[in-house]
C-alpha cells in the first residue's frame, strides 16, 4: 500500500449541498428557508448577547469579564517565605502579631502561611496557621519549632 491508494472510509465524507441554484438541484429559490419571515432572512441567528428582553447570557454567568471565577469560600493567605524571616529576632516568638509589626504581611486579617524558600541558622519558634512540609523541615533541623493556630 502506498500513500497514494489511502482513502476515506465509505460515507465518512459528505458532499457539501450547495442550495439555491435552481429547481433541479431540489434545494432552489427559498434554498430549504421556506418563504418570507424572519428565519428566511440573511444574518439571522443573532448573537449571543441578543436575547430578545432577557439578560443576556454573557451577564447571567457569576463572574466578571476576563477574570475568571473565584470560589467565594476559598481562604486567601499571606505568603511568607523563609528568607523573609531572617530579619526578626530568634529570642522572641514569632506569631501574626509580630509579623505585621515588622510589615511582611499584605492583609493583616488573612492567615498565615510559611514558604521554605530560604536557609534557616536561626531557631525560630513559629506560631502561625499553615506551613509547608520542607519549611517545617528546615526550621526544626535549625533547631526551632513550628505550633500551628487553629
Amino acid at each position: 500500500m502506498k500513500i497514494h491508494d489511502l482513502k476515506p472510509n465509505e460515507g465518512a465524507k459528505q458532499e457539501k449541498k450547495r442550495v439555491g441554484r435552481g429547481h433541479a438541484a431540489g434545494q432552489g429559490k427559498t434554498a430549504g428557508k421556506g418563504t418570507k419571515g424572519q428565519h428566511a432572512r440573511q444574518g439571522f441567528g443573532g448573537h449571543i448577547y441578543r436575547q430578545g428582553g432577557n439578560l443576556p447570557f454573557y451577564r447571567r454567568l457569576p463572574f466578571m469579564r476576563g477574570e475568571g471565577f473565584t470560589p467565594p469560600n476559598r481562604v486567601e493567605y499571606n505568603e511568607v517565605n523563609l528568607e523573609m524571616l531572617e530579619r526578626l529576632d530568634d529570642s522572641q516568638e514569632i506569631t501574626p502579631e509580630v509579623l505585621a509589626e515588622a510589615n511582611l504581611l499584605s492583609k493583616k486579617n488573612n492567615p498565615i502561611v510559611i514558604l521554605g524558600r530560604g536557609e534557616v541558622e536561626k531557631a525560630y519558634k513559629l506560631k502561625v496557621h499553615r506551613i509547608t512540609k520542607g519549611a517545617r523541615e528546615k526550621i526544626e533541623a535549625a533547631g526551632g519549632s513550628v505550633e500551628l493556630i487553629g
